[in-house]
């Protein structure tokens, strides 16, 4: 494969070109800072994510007990 998935048609080339041209605006120091910044931004839309299955998941339980409960009457 010439090409990488995650960034569709973009070749290795386009891709250095791209990082390059990162590195030119923000700096070799500011880099590790927004990359810190997007991992904590990651996380915290992973962890509102398992909350929200989390949730899901017990509100099923809970449809089910009830559900239960009322085919024993």
């Amino acid at each position: 494969m010439n090409h990488l998935l995650l960034f569709g048609n973009l070749g290795i080339g386009e891709i250095v070109i791209i990082a390059f041209l990162i590195l030119l605006l923000f700096g070799g120091k500011k880099i590790p800072e927004l990359m810190k910044g997007i991992g904590k931004g990651v996380k915290s839309f992973k962890d509102g994510v398992n909350g929200i299955e989390e949730e899901l998941n017990s509100d099923n339980a809970s449809v089910s007990d009830n559900q239960k409960k009322i085919d024993k009457k």
